[in-house]
């Protein structure tokens, strides 16, 4: 059944909307996602100026890694200045590739931010060697609502579509690892309400529910996957990352969960011990995984 809506169909991060600070680190690259016309899904198209910001490690630093970031923002907006800029520059810090990917918010559209973030991931894996990234080890990660959007990417892909005219749609979109970070995961009755809305409607059909309530599509070939959340998180409850964690292990799917004691949604503002925690605990996760050395957690 999956398959056949797929076929078919072809708050968040509580800040303020104020304009964000300027990013402290500049992008090596921007390059476009879509040339001109974006697929919806539906078998329709429009124009999209979207772009990715594609942060390369300094020369000599670069240890093969890269990571797609997915920003939450409760699928309203983009929260770039916590959970975008920061986070590339402290993965390229320790040699990773890190890009940017500002998702289209759906208004209803169930399948865009989706399919952006398997283009995101086709196009990394395009031009791994020019911009020096092993296609192995490609991960995403996501935030909040951007971590449904991770959460998706990881249990919905495909190995590549040999028939496309487009070469970057021949590439693989499945990610090589995920990282969840307080994510939505669900689009049941523990989702966060507000972003449920946003990316299926009003009163959506039970069965696109259940397609893109994640922890209900996880599978053997799911890639592993870390997750972490604060049991005190009343906006996305801890339990959208735990039904997941118990999916993966089902699975037998290789996966880590760091449950923290507190911080609420946002880890408090997004800095502190258990921001730095999490961190840390995923770079070592990396490293056991093989995706980074060892050295560089």
């Amino acid at each position: 059944m999956k398959r056949t809506i797929l076929a078919s169909l072809a708050a968040m991060s509580f800040v303020s909307a104020a304009p964000e600070p300027p990013e402290t680190l500049s992008p090596t690259v921007r390059v476009a996602l879509w040339p001109d016309q974006a697929p919806n899904g539906d078998g329709t198209s429009e124009k999209v100026d979207l772009h990715l910001k594609v942060y390369l490690p300094p020369e000599g630093k670069a240890n093969g890694a890269a990571v797609v970031i997915c920003p939450g923002g409760g699928y309203i907006r983009h929260v770039t200045d916590r959970e975008g800029y920061p986070i590339a520059e402290w993965f390229n810090a320790h040699g990773i590739a890190a890009i940017i990917l500002e998702y289209r918010l759906p208004e209803g559209r169930s399948l865009v931010p989706l399919l952006d973030a398997q283009h995101a991931i086709r196009l990394v894996r395009f031009s791994a060697a020019k911009w020096k990234i092993d296609p192995h080890r490609i991960g995403i990660l996501g935030f909040s609502a951007g971590g449904h959007v991770a959460s998706t990417a990881d249990t919905h892909f495909d190995l590549g579509k040999p028939e496309a005219a487009d070469p970057i749609e021949k590439q693989s979109c499945r990610p090589d690892f995920a990282i969840l970070v307080y994510p939505v995961v669900t689009m049941g009755d523990n989702s966060h309400q507000g972003s449920k809305a946003k990316l299926l409607g009003a009163s959506p059909n039970p069965e696109l529910v259940r397609l893109f309530s994640n922890e209900l599509q996880v599978s053997d070939n799911t890639p592993p996957t870390f997750l972490t959340h604060a049991i005190d998180d009343k906006a996305v409850p801890p339990s959208n990352s735990q039904d997941f964690v118990a999916a993966m292990k089902a699975h037998n799917v290789a996966v880590e969960y760091l449950e923290l004691p507190s911080g609420g949604h946002g880890l408090n503002g997004c800095k502190g011990p258990l921001w730095e925690q999490w961190k840390a605990a995923s770079l070592k996760w990396l490293a056991a995984q093989k995706f980074i050395p060892s050295r560089d957690s």
